[in-house]
């Protein structure tokens, strides 16, 4: 059942967060993340199709707005137990398949999902140069069904603001995808 992101007041500043890379295994604080130009924390997984679609687009997008001085992070806060897919030691296979250029972070308290209000996979979170939520909405209107190419252009459109420090429209469309596999 697909689940769609939270809407909630924008405006506000970013979560901190300490979490492992699982491909470096370096810990890594929101301050590693966030740049004066503005950053994207995206929670993601492995295994959810919705992610599946959009994740080469994903990465082609990352490369060119890191390119421009945006940081980038992806969490992974899926219960690891009953989604065994979505572990670090899977999630560094993927990081490392795809050549990731952000961090890949795990989340196994799931505490920063819920500080972020994440509730679906992708679930995207964009700051400005201030460090204050401006996005939470969609990549793009493709989905794994309805036969649209990914292209990230909501996101890519958002960030293209960010960077000229103009407002971001704050009439956005939810993105949508896997719910979060909360641990019980």
């Amino acid at each position: 059942m697909a689940v769609s992101t939270q809407f909630i007041p924008l405006g506000f500043p970013a979560p901190e967060f300490s979490l492992p890379d699982v491909v470096t295994g370096k810990t890594l604080t929101l301050s590693d993340i966030k740049t004066d130009k503005g950053f994207v924390i995206v929670f993601l997984c492995n295994h959810c199709p919705y992610v599946k679609h959009i994740i080469h687009e994903l990465v082609k997008t990352a490369n060119d707005y890191i390119a421009r001085g945006i940081g980038f992070a992806a969490i992974s806060s899926n219960d690891v137990v009953n989604y065994p897919q979505d572990s670090p030691e899977k999630m560094k296979e993927l990081a490392e398949a795809l050549q990731f250029p952000f961090p890949y972070l795990y989340d196994e308290s799931q505490e920063v999902a819920k500080a972020y209000q994440a509730a679906c996979t992708p679930d995207f979170n964009v700051f400005d140069h201030r460090g204050l939520c401006v996005y939470r909405g969609q990549f793009d209107d493709s989905r794994p069904s309805n036969g649209k190419p990914a292209t990230g252009a909501d996101l890519r459109n958002t960030l293209d603001l960010v960077l000229a420090q103009q407002p971001v429209p704050e009439n956005q469309i939810p993105g949508t995808g896997c719910g979060i596999k909360w641990k019980v």
